[in-house]
């Protein structure tokens, strides 16, 4: 599943805080937004589930306007997951099926096998289960928010700095899981983050937002050795 984003714009008690942005996400991808703080790519992430208006321009999912889409069947489809684990009191189990019980029912028994498979699926211990969700390391919480937005089965995650509160082995299970929904689960993955060595070791594509304009979209590998604009070559210099 693809996003097409043609020369949106968003505006906030008057202020343009996105500027006629246009890019496409490939199927299957990990596309990677990434500039300095307050250039506009969590505002820019938000909007296409429809969390932030936008002033003017289009959002097409596979060829659909998201606007023509209800924001629960969007939000099925593009699920975002953010910096901070936003799990309720309960048990793991619970917080992971919370999306499954919404819209599905499933027996007991059958309802703890999926749990248990996505437990699984991003790398937590099946004796984590009736665990309270709140007892656990914020690096095993992000993985139990991943687990349950993958449950209803998105084609798009939205990740908002998911791995920036995170300790590096905690950084580097996410990284790999993140890859592994790519690869097995064909999912198309944006994701904002400041954390660089992640971007080249996980990036497809990367887009570079300074000031809410979208200045340049380049492959990692040809971003990071010999940028296309100037804005690039000027960001890459303050973080060498």
């Amino acid at each position: 599943m693809t996003l097409s984003i043609q020369n949106i714009s968003v505006e906030i008690h008057g202020e343009k805080i996105l500027k006629e942005i246009t890019f496409n996400t490939n199927e299957s991808e990990i596309f990677c937004l990434i500039g300095t703080s307050g250039a506009g790519k969590t505002t820019l992430l938000r909007t296409f589930n429809r969390l932030q208006a936008i002033s003017h321009g289009e959002i097409n999912l596979n060829g659909q306007s998201i606007h023509s889409m209800t924001p629960q069947n969007l939000r099925k489809n593009a699920v975002m997951i953010l910096q901070t684990p936003s799990l309720f009191e309960g048990s793991v189990q619970d917080n992971i099926l919370f999306g499954i019980n919404l819209y599905s029912n499933y027996e007991k028994e059958e309802a703890k096998r999926l749990a248990i498979k996505l437990l699984n699926k991003v790398g937590l211990e099946t004796d984590l289960l009736e665990r309270n969700a709140a007892s656990l390391s914020v690096g095993q919480q992000q993985r139990v928010s991943i687990a349950r937005s993958i449950a209803m089965k998105p084609r798009i995650l939205l990740c908002d700095e998911i791995t920036s509160a995170l300790d590096p082995q905690s950084t580097v299970h996410i990284q790999e899981l993140l890859l592994s929904l790519k690869e097995e689960e064909k999912m198309t993955i944006i994701l904002v983050t400041h954390n660089m060595d992640l971007v080249q070791q996980i990036a497809d594509r990367v887009g570079l937002l300074i000031n809410g304009q979208l200045v340049e979209v380049n492959t990692t590998e040809d971003f990071f050795k010999n940028p296309n604009t100037e804005s690039g070559k000027s960001f890459l210099s303050t973080i060498a």
